[in-house]
């Protein structure tokens, strides 16, 4: 090997030397563990592979081979897309400021008597005016009578309650039928109630829970207290915290940059959301950002609540059994679906009412909706004349598509298949089949909705089929069609690919008919 030294004379080295830590030879050096330098020939890559082509050449063989190796994908948006259901496209009843409908709007369709009525019920729903009384949807199937129904809950948003059902619910082998009745009438019934208490509010800035040797003795630790840091718009405040309530905030996972307030009284955690100053931190999060409060960490707010008759059934319905084996065995042991007593519901009604009086809730009647109500037998008829008439009872939706029929559990026949005596009671609103050119708006919503694309001239051809058939059958033909489409090779429907997939679907009265023809080849 070369060293240099400063008495060496400059023609003992050669003019182009390793470095120092290199021999040249045969044999491979040992690396120096002091200092490892590149070879000069490595520092202009350039001139040595333009100097040696076959290097050059292998030096693109394994570029190309690397980026072969290298697979760049285009991946799908991260965006949530959201599920397309039968209603997705109702937003509302359509209606302007006077109350009258608009051709196309919010989703709707023709339907403009019905759809003015159902606007009068929403005003009376708003100034609680309509509790009490019930309002029978009536017409033919696919005349839209659940999309009204929705339309008013729309138009009613979301603090007043909306509790769907349909009339086959009721028949249980656990519960009896005027009990899910009655669980479905306390469920529409809403309570917001306000209070006034002494909280300390603010921006979690710090939540640091404190270890100490457990009492019980061993090796464990146990949380002594947290302490935890509030920021206002005025101020920030240091709170040392009971371990319970450390336990509460797990279980709100509150955590650093959430705005929270924790009750004085009892402890209670709220987690109100993130602060809106990390907006910004994810492009895609599914979090509800809220300011910063304003005023001190510690205030006295009105706290608004809103809550169902039926949750408050629930929560004190819960048994209260002892800790000990046996009721711990029992509870498990007990079916899942238990009846709520009459009693417990009446003090919870004198609690309720003693809250009004007072002034610190106030009643929101919400919707029942019961579609197909000609499933009720007349128990549950008998039921609903009654419930009516009570002080606490929601505005009540019937929808139903038949005419006279018999009413279940008797053999009289009425209309609708509803007795007289609740008939009387009902505010009617009629529904009408829709035309050939309110079909095709339809059919062309839908394909919006469902991100679908076709040609006029296969929206016309399908409202034909929808005149022949029904709305829904031509509704459904859409997405068959547009999956023939792209396998053709279009991303636009033709008139061909819904010729092609309505022979492959038969609706309802083709296959009556055909039944009807091959009665013999059928089981009967």
């Amino acid at each position: 090997s070369y060293r240099s030294s400063p008495s060496a004379p400059p023609s003992a080295l050669p003019p182009k030397s390793p470095p120092p830590s290199c021999t040249t030879g045969a044999n491979p050096p040992s690396l120096s563990p002091v200092y490892s330098a590149p070879p000069r020939r490595l520092l202009a890559p350039a001139r040595a592979s333009a100097a040696n082509p076959s290097r050059l050449g292998r030096e693109r063989e394994r570029s190309a081979a690397a980026a072969a190796a290298m697979r760049i994908e285009e991946v799908q948006s991260t965006s949530k897309k959201q599920r397309i259901a039968t209603h997705t496209h109702i937003k509302g009843l359509g209606l302007d400021a006077n109350g009258t409908a608009i051709g196309m709007s919010a989703g709707f369709v023709g339907q403009a008597e019905a759809r003015e009525a159902c606007g009068l019920v929403v005003d009376m729903i708003r100034q609680k005016k309509m509790a009490g009384r019930a309002l029978l949807l009536a017409g033919p199937p696919a005349t839209g009578k659940t999309a009204l129904a929705l339309g008013i809950s729309q138009e009613l948003g979301s603090k007043v309650p909306f509790c769907p059902m349909v009339g086959s619910e009721v028949y249980s082998s656990e519960v009896k039928k005027t009990e899910v009745l009655m669980e479905n009438f306390r469920r529409a019934i809403g309570l917001r109630i306000k209070e006034n208490k002494e909280v300390y509010e603010g921006e979690v800035t710090e939540l640091s829970p404190e270890e100490s040797e457990s009492s019980t003795g061993g090796y464990g630790k146990s949380i002594s207290h947290v302490v935890i840091g509030l920021k206002t718009v005025k101020g920030t405040k240091q709170l040392k915290l009971d371990p319970t309530i450390y336990d509460a905030l797990i279980k709100e996972k509150v955590a650093v940059g959430d705005v929270i307030y924790i009750e004085a009284n009892s402890g209670a955690v709220k987690r109100v959301g993130r602060c809106d100053a990390f907006a910004t931190e994810y492009d895609l999060e599914a979090e509800e950002y809220v300011p910063i409060p304003k005023g001190e960490v510690h205030k006295k707010k009105e706290i608004v609540q809103d809550v169902t008759l039926h949750d408050l059934d629930a929560a004190n319905a819960q048994p209260q059994g002892g800790q000990d084996i046996l009721s711990l065995m029992g509870q498990m042991m007990k079916s899942r679906k238990t009846e709520i007593t009459e009693k417990l519901r009446q003090e919870i009604n004198k609690v309720v009412n003693r809250y009004i009086d007072e002034g610190i809730a106030e009643l929101v009647p919400g919707v029942l909706f019961i579609d197909e109500v000609h499933m009720l037998d007349i128990e549950c008829f008998s039921y609903l004349n009654r419930a009516l008439e009570s002080p606490l009872s929601p505005i009540v939706i019937l929808a139903t598509n038949r005419g006279i029929c018999t009413v279940r559990g008797t053999d009289m026949t009425s209309p609708h298949g509803i007795p007289v005596d609740l008939l009387d009671r009902l505010v009617i609103v009629r529904t009408q089949i829709y035309g050939p050119i309110e079909m095709i708006q339809i059919l062309a919503i839908r394909a919006q909705v469902e991100e679908i694309e076709i040609d006029e001239d296969s929206l016309a051809f399908l409202g034909e089929v929808g005149q022949q058939t029904s709305l829904r059958h031509a509704i459904q033909l859409l997405s068959p069609a547009s999956v023939v489409a792209k396998a053709n090779g279009r991303e636009k429907i033709c008139k061909a690919d819904l010729e092609e997939v309505r022979v492959l679907y038969l609706d309802a009265k083709s296959s009556a008919q055909l039944l009807h023809k091959q009665q013999g080849s059928y089981i009967t």
